[in-house]
């Protein structure tokens, strides 16, 4: 029976039986974590091989020693594999150390101090610089972002990627310089950016010349279901579009092999590449290439890297799955809630009863089960309907998840029966 159709006193034993429920899982004593979308330890393993390499030769193809510094490109035998990931030629591809969010931040902090390929002057001497921000979205954009007074102009994302006549009216602004996008399966929602709206995007007039399109390709290969969603080639259609300088192309293996020591890549125009290194070569001497090396020998190819992303997903797959259907058990007829069920990346968005996501996530808490703070998918940190909770289901073993997103159910109820009975 749905929400709306239960009287006050059903209303009130419902929250009664939820209430006994959760006081038994608060006895418990959990401490799990939900927090961050981190590859299980089973996952890591699948990459261990990389520890053994590169071996005793630690020469690239080229001959060089990767011991020594230098290569400011990063390594050939690397680029090439992820190049026709990334859908950019390969002497457009910047293999760098193990973040891309690395790459972001300098791409941000050159551009403040010295305006990007085709600026008439540096970014930080404007008046105001703005950003657009298809929310939800990821709080990492949003809190550089924060971090460097940019301001955060918010348009809906929707499931083909974000709201294209909000994204026209904002860029009218000369000040606007910029938007985030994270193109397939985005964090949070698993949208997919169409083709179509890619195209629009990409052919847009705007009042900055200099606007940018940082496009965060995070999880390329990252699929759950035997489809593999292509990305769109938001190169090509810039290029076409006379907007070649548009795009800055982002991803890395952080959750394709190691977390915390793969590889970042950087994809743009060849102004935009030559731009990028020119002031890279001030910060440093060169990549981390002897990690670059042990990539490129364990993945091989780019068959290699869907391999490993097959493995992936056998692990993956039956924990997004295990979500869905208890969301679906605990919460489905009730109608008080809304989730994703995306075909990849690493997150399942929840939308709870308006004004009620703040609350489900002290509830959890308060229950032993860590969870991103409401809002944290919105610029600011503040969801204007209080409602987006975002899940990460990869970290947890099945067990430990299946009981997290218990703990999860029963705070939704909770909160949606704590709020029509106020």
């Amino acid at each position: 029976m749905s929400f709306d159709d239960l009287s006050r006193d059903q209303i009130q034993a419902l929250l009664d039986e939820r209430l006994t429920a959760y006081r038994a899982l608060q006895d418990r004593g959990l401490k799990l974590d939900l927090t961050r979308g981190k590859p299980s330890p089973a996952q890591l393993d699948l990459s261990n091989d990389l520890l053994t390499l590169p071996g005793d030769d630690f020469k690239d193809a080229g001959g060089t020693d990767t011991r020594n510094y230098g290569g400011l490109t990063g390594l050939l035998e690397l680029r090439e594999i992820f190049a026709p990931i990334m859908q950019v030629p390969v002497e457009q591809v910047v293999a760098g150390d193990n973040a891309s969010l690395a790459m972001m931040h300098d791409n941000l902090v050159f551009a403040l101090f010295h305006g990007v390929a085709n600026s008439e002057q540096p970014w930080g001497v404007e008046e105001s610089v703005k950003f657009i921000c298809p929310s939800p979205g990821y709080d990492r954009h949003f809190a550089l972002l924060e971090e460097y007074g940019i301001e955060m102009i918010p348009v809906e994302l929707f499931a083909d990627g974000p709201d294209v006549d909000a994204v026209r009216e904002a860029v009218k602004d000369p000040q606007v310089k910029g938007m985030w996008l994270v193109p397939t399966y985005s964090n949070p929602t698993g949208a997919v950016v169409s083709e179509a709206v890619a195209a629009e995007l990409a052919a847009m007039e705007t009042a900055a010349p200099d606007f940018r399109i940082f496009w965060d390709n995070a999880y390329a290969v990252h699929h759950l279901t035997d489809e593999q969603t292509k990305t769109a080639d938001i190169l090509a259609l810039c290029a076409a579009s006379g907007h070649p300088n548009r795009p800055v192309i982002f991803a890395s293996t952080s959750k394709i092999t190691f977390a915390g020591s793969g590889v970042s890549f950087l994809g743009s125009s060849p102004a935009n590449i030559d731009w990028y290194l020119g002031h890279l070569a001030k910060r440093t001497i060169g990549p981390d290439k002897v990690n670059q090396l042990r990539h490129a020998r364990y993945l091989r190819s780019e068959d290699g890297v869907h391999a490993l992303m097959d493995r992936h997903r056998e692990i993956l797959a039956p924990k997004f799955a295990a979500v869905v259907d208890i969301l679906r058990d605990r919460l489905g007829d009730l109608g008080i809630a809304s989730w994703t069920e995306p075909r990849g990346g690493y997150f399942v968005s929840l939308d709870v009863v308006d004004g009620t996501a703040s609350r489900v996530i002290e509830l959890t808490r308060e229950a032993g089960v860590a969870m991103t703070p409401a809002g944290a998918a919105f610029p600011y940190g503040d969801d204007p309907r209080d409602r987006n909770i975002r899940i990460a289901p990869s970290f947890p073993s099945p067990e430990e998840l299946a009981t997290a997103i218990d703990v999860l159910a029963t705070s939704v109820v909770i909160a949606a029966a704590e709020q029509a009975l106020a």
